[in-house]
């Protein structure tokens, strides 16, 4: 096989894993245009239609879909074979996907970004923030972090926190000369900064413990985010209410930058956790990552 064609079907397995020309064109550090014009110049040598394109959407053919799983088989062989060579190197080398939601990648992942680049500079890190509970496999992560409750049986599931407790935050500014809520309805008569996640239509509902039973509530509010940073500093400029976890604001909350509300209705979450497929040979890239996670946390 000559270089140019394994390069265009590099380019094939990148779109038809994404099923988006902008992301895959990312992936691969090509523009779009010419990840399409790749695209459309494979399906005219094999003389087959790989893709379905529209305006809105990307979908893999029948012959598509094949190609692509027969793919992901070599594919993986041929990283696997690349990666048994780093027995041989002093330091691992490769590319190493992750996912993780904001809070996760906010608080797990960026302090230890600085240490982890310089140890092993011949990793290529690549990190998407995701608050989905998107399948990593078909997605082509190596790993992912999520809550515990999010996670698919057939995973190795490493912890990376203890349980962890959602609680209603607002700066005394916010609070200046207004009623403080007694219980969760009384949220209703306050501003709420909402969140929404990122792929989703409709807006996080608040979680709530009443007797030992868990229960939802819609919030209202003129600002919502998909930025949990955001909603977080929203709450400190003194913009409403918000939620957040009661374990990683405790300067916060000491310094009295925060006021905790309603803690007695607070949710408690599973803990999180790094997780990869079972089935799957673990690189040395991943083991790193991996130790220098547990290092730090």
């Amino acid at each position: 096989m000559r270089d140019q064609e394994f390069g265009h079907l590099r380019a094939f397995f990148a779109v038809a894993r994404e099923l988006n020309f902008s992301r895959a064109a990312q992936s691969l550090g090509v523009s779009p245009s010419a990840l399409s014009q790749t695209i459309k110049g494979l399906e005219e040598r094999l003389g087959v239609r790989l893709l379905n394109r529209t305006t809105r959407s990307v979908s893999t053919t029948e012959a598509g879909t094949r190609l692509f799983e027969r793919l992901g088989e070599i594919f993986a062989d041929l990283d696997a074979a690349l990666e048994q060579l780093n027995d041989y190197r002093d330091t691992p080398v490769g590319t190493l996907r992750i996912c993780a939601p904001q809070v996760a990648m906010l608080h797990f992942i960026q302090p230890i970004l600085p240490s982890f680049q310089a140890a092993y500079p011949d990793i290529k890190l690549e990190l998407t923030t995701d608050d989905s509970t998107a399948d990593i496999v078909a997605q082509g992560y190596d790993a992912a972090i999520r809550l515990g409750e999010f996670i698919e049986q057939d995973m190795v599931a490493l912890k990376l926190s203890e349980p962890l407790t959602q609680i209603a935050i607002a700066s005394p500014q916010y609070l200046e000369g207004k009623r403080h809520p007694q219980e969760p309805a009384d949220l209703l008569d306050h501003r709420c900064v909402n969140w929404r996640r990122s792929g989703e239509t409709g807006l996080y509902k608040w979680r709530f413990f009443r007797d030992g039973l868990p229960f939802e509530l819609s919030v209202k509010g003129s600002l919502v985010v998909s930025d949990c940073a955001v909603a977080m500093q929203s709450a400190l400029d003194g913009l409403g209410i918000t939620v957040w976890i009661r374990e990683w604001i405790k300067d916060e909350l000491d310094s009295g930058a925060l006021v905790a509300l309603l803690e007695e209705w607070s949710t408690p979450f599973p803990a999180f956790y790094l997780y990869y497929p079972s089935n799957r040979q673990m690189s040395s890239a991943l083991q790193a990552f991996i130790a220098a996670l547990r290092k730090a946390h």
